[in-house]
C-alpha cells in the first residue's frame, strides 16, 4: 500500500499533468499530449485478484494499470514494460511517487522485438500470474499521424501487432495463468484471433456508456492451457441516465472494486 507519509509534492514538469486514480490513492504523472490513462485502466486492473501475482503490465505507459493493480491488491508484485524511454522514465517516477519500490519494477522493452539479457531476466517465459495489456487502439496508417511522435506512438499499432502482443502474453504466463485485454468493441474478433491456440477458458465482457447503446469497450480473458469453452459475460453499463456513474462502476473507479471475469 500507498506509505501515508509519501511525498507527492516535488515539482511537475510543464510537459506533464498529475491525476489521481481509485479515489486518490494512485497519483499518476503523465503526458499532456499522447496516450493518457483513464477509466480504461482502472478497469483492467481492477480484473487482478488477491494473491494473483507476479502481474506483468505490457505496454504500460506511464504504469496506471500496474500501480493500481498493486494498490488495490496489497500482496501482488508487478512489473511494468515499457518500450518508450520517455514514458518508462515516468512510469519510474510513478512507482517512487506511490511508495511502491518495494512491489513494482520498470522494465524498459519492446514487445515485439528479442529482449535483452537484463531485460529477459525480468520478464521470464512462464513467470507471471496474470498478464494485462491495454494496446493502442487505432491501426497506423488510418487517418492521420500525429505531429508529436509520442502521441503517434501510443495511440497506433501496426496490423500484426496485436498478434505480437498475444504472443508476447502467452509467452510470458505460467500454465493456468491468466491474460487479460482491454480494447475498443470492434477489436473483438482479431483479440480472439491473437488468443486461439494460446488461451482458453475465454470470457469476453462488453462495456457499455449506458443501456441501449453499442458496446465501446470489450475485456477479453483467457486462461492459459485451458480448454473450457468461451462465456459471455453479463454487459458492464458504465452511466444511468444521467453522465454520473452507475454505483457499481463508482465502487470500481474511486474504491478499488474487483471486476470479476
Amino acid at each position: 500500500m500507498n506509505s501515508p507519509d509519501r511525498d507527492r509534492s516535488s515539482p511537475r514538469p510543464p510537459d506533464v499533468t498529475e491525476d489521481y486514480f481509485l479515489g486518490d490513492r494512485v497519483v499518476i504523472r503523465q503526458p499532456v499530449k499522447g496516450y493518457r490513462a483513464g477509466i480504461d485502466a482502472v478497469l483492467l486492473a481492477a480484473t487482478v485478484r488477491p494473491g494473483e501475482g507476479p502481474v506483468l503490465d505490457i505496454g504500460s505507459g506511464a504504469g496506471t494499470v500496474g500501480l493500481c493493480a498493486a494498490v488495490r491488491c496489497g500482496d501482488v508484485g508487478v512489473v511494468l514494460v515499457e518500450r518508450e524511454p520517455e514514458l518508462a522514465a515516468l512510469a519510474r517516477d510513478n512507482v517512487v511517487r506511490n511508495g511502491l519500490e518495494d512491489r513494482v519494477t520498470v522494465v524498459e522493452a519492446d514487445v515485439g522485438e528479442p529482449l535483452s539479457k537484463e531485460a529477459a531476466s525480468q520478464i521470464a517465459a512462464d513467470s507471471f500470474l496474470h498478464v494485462l495489456a491495454n494496446p493502442p487502439f487505432h491501426d497506423e496508417g488510418a487517418g492521420t499521424r500525429s505531429l508529436w511522435p509520442l502521441k503517434a506512438v501510443s495511440h497506433a499499432m501496426t496490423a500484426d501487432a496485436l498478434e505480437l502482443w498475444a504472443r508476447f502474453m502467452a509467452r510470458t504466463t505460467m500454465p493456468g495463468g491468466r491474460a487479460t485485454m482491454i480494447h475498443k468493441a470492434d477489436a473483438l474478433p482479431r483479440i480472439l484471433h491473437a488468443f486461439e491456440n494460446r488461451f482458453g477458458g475465454l470470457s469476453i465482457l462488453p462495456i457499455y456508456p449506458r443501456a441501449g447503446a453499442p458496446a465501446i469497450r470489450v475485456i477479453v480473458d483467457g486462461i492459459k492451457g485451458s480448454r473450457a469453452p468461451l462465456t459471455i459475460k453479463p454487459a458492464l453499463i458504465l452511466h444511468g441516465d444521467g453522465n454520473a456513474f452507475l454505483p457499481e462502476i463508482d465502487a470500481i473507479l474511486r474504491h478499488g472494486a474487483a471486476l470479476t471475469m
